[in-house]
């Protein structure tokens, strides 16, 4: 029982970091995608660029 009770908690954690790493590497994709398309699709007007920052 007590080797039960210290493997949970670890695969719980395990299991949690997994699943948010897996959400970062989308997010990630996501916002490659959108810096993408806004490099693509900029005005033509010479070093202008499309993000205000």
């Amino acid at each position: 029982m007590v080797p039960l009770l210290l493997v949970l908690p670890l695969a719980l954690i395990l299991f949690g970091a997994g699943f948010a790493l897996k959400i970062l590497w989308w997010v990630a994709i996501v916002v490659l995608v959108l810096w993408l398309v806004g490099f693509v699709a900029r005005p033509r007007g010479g070093s202008s660029r499309w993000y205000r920052w």
